[in-house]
């Protein structure tokens, strides 16, 4: 339903990654421009999920098969694994910041200090409650967001009133530039949500109403914003006063007594849980199920297995922020593409209209590889790292345009457009 389908997206976008970005901003944008640069990427997002995801709505089909008529039964592949290494670094990242977060409940309360320990169990509890599926992911999250965005606004009331001073002269006083860093801004929020926009479908196929476009994408907006916007500004106003990037020393210096100090902490663990079981679990799960032929709850338990992989504690440290910067960037410009080329694909291909038998039949006229997608790709590619800090901008066009042309006029392909 609408409220459930809300709520599973604003529990989902709690993104620590978020908070690092904003960190990151700090010199660059003022309070105003760091607000409206957040405001921008939500809406670009808002819009991407509510396009890509029309194909899952109607249809009822997960990404990987969703691409399947652009890339092709073997072709699909190759999206499903770019789109699968975002999300294990993100697992492993954020799986760390919430064993963090827990280790330091446990120094304060009881002594007892193993973050290593406690990194081990999280992600054990993650793996457990990931098993459940959707229905599980549900409740998690309809329970969570309303916790989620009440922490939120809690912690943005505490930084204001404790580096108010500091946040005025550093941030608000200072000029900033509505130039290229304000738009390169705005690409790296929407980015940190680029591999949401391009597996979509993988949730959009759970929502069980009939939405039209407008309202799907004000369900988008409405999720993603609130929690984005408070994260960023966090992250941008504690990072721009204190010169703090862990989110940890950031969030536990923001509080007064231990008491609170230990809610915060939980929050913390919490919404890492919510994010990662929803956005950075499904993904690898179907990817692995599509090319392994494995069943979910295998699936699940080894993408959980290979989060332990990504060495997330270098990505923690004060010298990372700006290397999370460059790996938004980064894997943006493979996504921007593949993205562009699923919404032509669907909407000027195939006007909305696809035929279930043939992305299933693997004897079908989508077997093998697209080679015009994988073309397209890589002029996208290419065009995304000619601008790389507006990435996924710059790639849109390029892929898109290729693609729709490759399609229309080039042999190879015609058994694709059927």
């Amino acid at each position: 339903g609408r409220t459930s389908y809300l709520a599973a997206w604003m529990g989902g976008c709690v993104s620590i990654g978020t908070f690092t970005v904003g960190s990151s901003l700090v010199g660059t944008l003022n309070l105003l421009q760091a607000v409206l640069a957040v405001s921008i990427g939500c809406l670009v997002i808002g819009i991407g999920l509510a396009i890509n995801g029309a194909a899952g709505h109607k249809y009822g089909i997960p990404f990987v098969v969703q691409a399947r008529s652009a890339f092709g039964m073997a072709g699909t592949k190759i999206p499903g694994l770019v789109r699968a290494i975002p999300a294990l670094v993100w697992y492993g990242f954020q799986s760390w910041i919430g064993a963090g977060a827990l280790n330091l409940v446990t120094a304060t309360l009881f002594g007892f200090d193993n973050i290593v320990a406690w990194f081990i169990v999280f992600q054990g509890l993650q793996i457990g409650l990931s098993v459940f599926g959707f229905k599980g992911i549900k409740w998690l999250e309809n329970i969570g967001s309303v916790f989620i965005l009440a922490s939120l606004v809690y912690m943005f009331i505490s930084v204001i009133n404790r580096y108010g001073d500091q946040i005025g002269a550093n941030l608000v006083d200072i000029e900033g530039t509505w130039g290229a860093p304000f738009w390169s801004a705005t690409m790296l929020y929407l980015g940190i949500y680029a591999t949401m926009m391009l597996n979509v479908s993988d949730y959009s196929r759970e929502h069980v109403r009939d939405t039209g476009p407008g309202l799907i994408t004000t369900i988008y907006t409405m999720a993603i914003l609130p929690v984005t916007l408070f994260m960023g500004l966090i992250g941008f106003m504690v990072s721009g006063a204190t010169g703090t990037v862990d989110p940890i020393d950031v969030f536990s210096n923001a509080t007064d007594n231990t008491l609170l100090l230990v809610t915060t902490l939980l929050f913390i663990a919490f919404a890492q849980v919510t994010t990662n079981v929803l956005n950075n679990v499904v993904p690898p799960t179907y990817v692995l199920m599509d090319t392994f032929k494995l069943k979910y709850r295998t699936a699940t338990v080894i993408v959980g297995l290979l989060a332990f992989a990504t060495f997330p504690w270098e990505l923690v440290k004060d010298e990372s922020a700006a290397g999370l910067q460059v790996f938004v960037q980064t894997y943006s410009a493979f996504l921007g593409p593949i993205f562009a080329i699923l919404v032509v694909d669907y909407y000027l291909i195939r006007r909305r209209t696809l035929d279930l038998g043939k992305l299933y039949d693997e004897n079908g006229p989508y077997r093998g590889v697209n080679h015009g997608a994988l073309i397209a790709t890589l002029v996208g590619v290419v065009a995304a790292f000619s601008v790389s800090t507006v990435s996924w901008y710059a790639s849109l066009i390029p892929a898109g345009l290729t693609y729709f042309l490759l399609m229309k006029y080039w042999s190879r392909c015609q058994r694709f457009c059927s």
